[in-house]
């Protein structure tokens, strides 16, 4: 049921119509659906998504804080084109995060966790075998995103949700679904086990496995031979 300046969602729960509409973008730019320099103007998708100009507004200013768009004058933005040097800045901090994440996680979680680590997995592991990409790439970021709760430090908290968008881009450059859903399995198991040093180097080499497919997919993007 919808209602003016938002919509109720299960059984009477608000939802702003800017919540919405970031939401739908966000999901957008990071499935590929508005690919990089895809121009996002504010009339247009207002139409499209049939809301008013000011929750789309909201929504490019949100998306810019997040990284995802750059904004322009009169009222517009366009989808970010992530450059090397961004993605390196990106696997530098991700590599310093995820290590202390996972060493918690391998420390700190109960069994209640662990089956939801569990269930982000095994949603990654059937749809990486059934080739569906997005789907594969979300459960992904789920299971990151389930570990950095389960870690139980609110300041990991606090940087995963400045990293959440960004995760979620990289992620989504990563076109060997299966290969990053079976380094998530061992990571898992590791994590399970509580072997803190073999989660440490599961950890990187998970890093840089990221790295080569992330320089490989945009190399493809770009038009020129795999890198050897």
């Amino acid at each position: 049921m919808f209602c003016r300046g938002g919509r109720w969602e299960n059984e009477g729960m608000f939802e702003p119509e800017s919540v919405r509409v970031v939401r739908q973008l966000r999901d957008d730019i990071l499935d590929g659906v508005r690919p990089p320099g895809s121009k996002l103007v504010e009339r247009d998708l207002a139409t499209e998504l049939g809301v008013s100009r000011v929750p789309v507004r909201d929504a490019l200013a949100t998306l810019a804080a997040e990284g995802l768009v750059t904004l322009r004058p009169r009222t517009w933005a366009v989808v970010r084109e992530f450059t090397a040097s961004d993605i390196a800045d990106l696997n530098e901090v991700r590599s310093a995060l995820e290590a202390i994440t996972f060493e918690l996680v391998a420390l700190r979680h109960d069994p209640e966790s662990l089956r939801r680590l569990r269930a982000d997995l095994d949603e990654e592991l059937a749809a990486a075998r059934a080739g569906d990409a997005v789907r594969a790439r979300r459960a992904a970021a789920d299971f990151h995103e389930t570990a950095t709760a389960i870690a139980g430090n609110d300041l990991l908290v606090e940087l995963g949700q400045v990293m959440r968008s960004r995760m979620r881009w990289l992620l989504g450059r990563h076109d060997d679904l299966q290969l990053v859903a079976d380094e998530h399995r061992e990571l898992y198991e590791a994590v399970a086990g509580r072997d803190v040093p073999r989660v440490r180097a599961l950890v990187a080499r998970h890093v840089r496995t990221s790295g080569r497919l992330t320089g490989e997919h945009q190399h493809a993007r770009a038009g020129g031979s795999r890198p050897v």
